[in-house]
């Protein structure tokens, strides 16, 4: 276990890991704000259904894994990955302004496309980061690094959604 967290010194882990870590976060913090948004808010706002509006927002999110999934893949083996993740994360910047438009504004219709839209984003970025690590990491190290980045992964996406509903308690909005 040790040696598993010597790979923090490695210059080509860290910030592939924290670039992983930080997007799984934001991910997760935004799909689960804007469901809460919907249960306690938009539901009455848009007239419609919770338990519709959470599905939905539930599907918007996963469609674009099924849809562009196996085009991430082709283009994360054919183009430079470090280049792809700049790209990737500038565009997740550019999403998350319009996902603040639509916060701002209550423009539903406008978070449903960037919850899609951040869906798609990190369709592209999976393939991506696991092609980077054997590409990055010794063979001796390719085990513990992946055991890592999934921990990672599963630990963001918890404090992603915790942190939604601690922020969404402290607004009002629940």
């Amino acid at each position: 276990m040790a040696s598993q967290f010597s790979l923090f010194r490695h210059r080509r882990f860290t910030p592939m890991f924290f670039t992983q870590f930080l997007g799984a976060f934001n991910d997760n913090f935004f799909k689960q704000a804007l469901i809460l948004l919907l249960t306690y808010t938009g539901a009455a706002a848009l007239g419609m259904d919770i338990a519709l509006l959470n599905n939905l927002a539930a599907m918007l999110f996963i469609l674009p894994f099924f849809l562009f999934s196996a085009l991430a893949g082709q283009l994360a083996d054919k183009y430079d990955k470090s280049r792809l993740t700049n790209y990737i994360k500038i565009l997740e910047i550019i999403i998350m302004v319009l996902a603040g438009v639509g916060l701002i504004f209550e423009l539903y219709w406008l978070l449903f496309v960037a919850l899609f839209l951040l869906g798609t984003q990190s369709t592209f970025f999976g393939p991506i980061k696991y092609a980077y690590l054997p590409q990055a990491m010794h063979d001796d190290e390719l085990v513990g690094a992946n055991g890592l980045f999934q921990t990672g992964t599963s630990l963001s996406i918890l404090l992603g959604m915790m942190v939604a509903g601690i922020v969404a308690t402290l607004n009002g909005s629940v």
